[in-house]
């Protein structure tokens, strides 16, 4: 009975199915090399490696792929990065406006340290360029008209672009001016605190070019050297907060004094 179940076993252990009784030295030695598994990447890391491979390996570089510096200018030319100086709401504005037309009332910059803007300076700019040019061809016209009823009168176009060249010139250079004058004398300064501070200067002269419509030169020279006293208190205060400890005092007395020249501006050319 043994030996003829031998028998079967051997005669049918080529067929589909059957498990050998003896595996061969030969097949028991081969080696089955299976390739390393990686986890890869999807989608492709942009400027790695070579055009024909579609995937990257974690923790190993593509050949070939070296990492860029970063370039500190890119950001300049990327709107994504002054979106953290228009993160203001209403409330925020208002407060630094209320700061701007009262400057004793305490150190604009701490208010602002922790985030300047610069949407008050895009915003208060624009809104004093629109108002002196509308409200200074009707002002020239109240004039006009209380000294000769007569007299025609064309609105200037011009007032529009000597408003905007001028306040948005001022606005911008003499902060940039400033800003480098204290980098140059070694004292920490802030360019986007400097634009921020210098933009809500120039909200007093929203107000005061309402008011420089009264047809009486009297009474318009004392509005707009009011308002351009307001304006300069405000810069130099807080000018000076950064100058303490160090002698630049006539960098303070100059800025002063350009606010007032604005204020003199003002009144010269879009109320005669």
């Amino acid at each position: 009975m043994d030996e003829s179940y031998n028998n079967n076993v051997t005669s049918t252990s080529h067929l589909l199915g059957s498990v050998p009784a003896v595996v061969s030295e030969e097949k028991r030695t081969t080696n089955y090399e299976v390739p390393e598994a990686n986890m890869q990447t999807f989608p492709p890391a942009n400027g790695g490696g070579s055009s024909r491979q579609g995937y990257q390996t974690l923790g190993s570089p593509t050949e070939g792929f070296e990492q860029q510096p970063a370039n500190n200018w890119n950001g300049v030319f990327s709107i994504s990065s002054y979106t953290q100086y228009f993160n203001v709401d209403t409330d925020i504005v208002i407060n630094r406006l209320l700061s701007s037309l009262y400057p004793a009332a305490g150190d604009f910059f701490s208010k602002i340290d922790a985030n300047p803007d610069l949407y008050g300076l895009i915003w208060i700019c624009t809104t004093l360029v629109f108002v002196l040019a509308s409200l200074g061809n009707c002002g020239t016209y109240l004039i006009q008209r209380r000294a000769d009823s007569t007299t025609s009168w064309t609105f200037d176009v011009s007032y529009v672009n000597v408003a905007a060249g001028s306040i948005y010139g001022y606005a911008i250079v003499v902060p940039l001016a400033y800003y480098f004058l204290f980098q140059y004398l070694g004292t920490p300064a802030s360019l986007v605190r400097f634009w921020c501070m210098w933009g809500y200067s120039l909200s007093v002269f929203i107000l005061s070019s309402f008011l420089l419509l009264i047809p009486v030169e009297f009474v318009r020279w004392i509005i707009i050297l009011f308002a351009g006293a307001v304006s300069s208190s405000f810069v130099g205060l807080n000018l000076r907060s950064c100058v303490v400890g160090n002698d630049l005092t006539i960098l303070v007395i100059a800025a002063f004094f350009l606010q007032m020249a604005l204020a003199v501006f003002i009144k010269v050319w879009f109320f005669p």
